[in-house]
């Protein structure tokens, strides 16, 4: 059995009866019923993810994957490619968005680079790369099946080795000019919906561009004809290495039972395909908060996960993920420090249920 297969078959669904205790603790806290809303839904949530009514986090990072697309050849950014390049290097000095961010929410960060056009001896970036860019979806396929399956595994492997080091909650970002229409082909493909609904203007298209970008996703997926009902089958034709890399995240993730965070537009693509592989890791999925991209509703609408927040944000590198970090933390704090009625001696019919 390789690695794609066992992180596949490993994976088993919430623990329903440490849920059902932990609701019922939640229920006997001194307040009114469903009064904390959504942090209640987490922390529940975590408890069927660790099989404990109360839960603390001891480390957090967000996964990187880094890598350049072929696509971008066909004008779909106004961004120079080699600023892929440029920002990762940049994570290791920690001063982009995320950095910044991650910092503020005392999360670590882990850079991976899977197919950035650039040899890199930084050892703060994890070489997993699997070639220099993915090839044109303009002209065949992004990559082979078997390129597409080692992004996957080494997603998988990447988040192995963090859980061995002790981390206990994960967020996912990515890095890579392009990206954001690779993620368009591969949602249009594996919801059937159609690009012009998809597609959105990423970092800042024109007009003309925009309509470009649209076409060009458009005619990949009639080129390559991506089977809908093989994930794989997508990535490898229409789809990029980060993609790849991340839902192989989310598939160890669940694997190794640790709740994680999807950042944006790439990353909610990149879960959609892990979820498609196995729906059980939805159990494990935390949206951190809805992209400005407009494909990104239509995945968490499939996957039925609701984000934590809407902040207009559209940066990609992972930026939602320090910020559900302290809503998840802040939800842990509340359903683990909050007195039963019985412990503050408070008779429970003086409150109200309100959910």
């Amino acid at each position: 059995m390789n690695l794609y297969e066992d992180a596949i078959k490993s994976i088993r669904g919430a623990e329903k009866e440490a849920v059902t205790l932990a609701w019922q603790r939640i229920d006997n806290l001194t307040k009114p019923i469903g009064s904390l809303g959504v942090l209640e839904e987490i922390a529940a949530k975590m408890a069927g993810i660790t099989g404990k009514q109360k839960n603390n986090i001891k480390k957090k990072s967000i996964v990187i994957m880094c890598a350049d697309n072929g696509v971008y050849e066909e004008g779909v950014s106004c961004c120079p490619q080699e600023v892929t390049a440029i920002v990762t290097e940049n994570f290791t000095k920690g001063i982009t968005g995320v950095c910044t961010l991650a910092k503020h929410a005392n999360s670590d960060i882990t850079v991976v680079d899977l197919g950035v056009k650039k040899r890199f001896s930084s050892n703060k970036i994890i070489n997993k790369k699997i070639a220099y860019g993915t090839k044109n979806i303009l002209e065949g396929a992004a990559m082979t099946r078997e390129e597409a399956l080692r992004g996957i595994e080494s997603g998988i492997e990447v988040v192995n080795g963090l859980c061995k080091e002790g981390y206990d909650l994960l967020g996912t970002g990515e890095m890579g000019i392009g990206n954001t229409t690779t993620s368009a082909a591969v949602l249009s493909v594996l919801l059937d919906i159609p690009p012009e609904i998809i597609v959105g203007k990423g970092a800042g298209l024109t007009e003309e561009q925009y309509e470009n970008k649209k076409l060009v996703v458009k005619k990949a997926i009639e080129i390559n004809k991506p089977d809908k009902d093989d994930v794989i089958d997508v990535l490898a034709k229409v789809g990029g290495f980060d993609i790849a890399g991340l839902c192989g995240c989310f598939l160890a993730a669940a694997s190794n039972r640790i709740p994680i965070v999807i950042d944006g537009f790439i990353a909610s693509t990149a879960a959609l395909c892990a979820y498609r592989l196995n729906p059980m890791v939805r159990d494990f999925m935390f949206p951190s908060h809805i992209s400005a991209e407009p494909g990104s509703i239509y995945v968490v609408e499939e996957i039925k996960l609701t984000p934590m927040l809407n902040l207009k944000m559209r940066l990609g590198e992972g930026t939602g993920c320090p910020l559900a970090f302290n809503i998840i933390e802040a939800a842990l704090a509340a359903i683990n420090n909050m007195a039963t009625f019985e412990e503050a001696k408070i008779l429970k019919d003086n409150y109200v249920d309100i959910r």
